[in-house]
């Protein structure tokens, strides 16, 4: 199954940037931080499936999304 590009807001991830402590951040960074990050959530997010099917569970849980990250990291 071929993963899906999905678009996140740029704005928010600036704020999240500049709160890690940037002054300053390019646009092209925004947009890296934006793929790195949606990259991340899909790959947690399909382990998180994986986890709750394997439970007999159509419905992810917040334990499965919990564990995923675990299993990721």
């Amino acid at each position: 199954m071929a993963k899906e590009k999905v678009k996140l807001p740029l704005a928010p991830l600036e704020r999240i940037l500049r709160k890690a402590g940037a002054k300053r951040v390019s646009k092209s960074a925004v947009r890296e931080f934006s793929m790195v990050l949606a990259d991340y959530a899909s790959d947690i997010s399909g382990e998180a499936a994986k986890l709750a099917t394997h439970a007999g569970r159509k419905t992810i849980v917040e334990s499965d999304v919990r564990m995923a990250r675990k299993r990721l990291s």
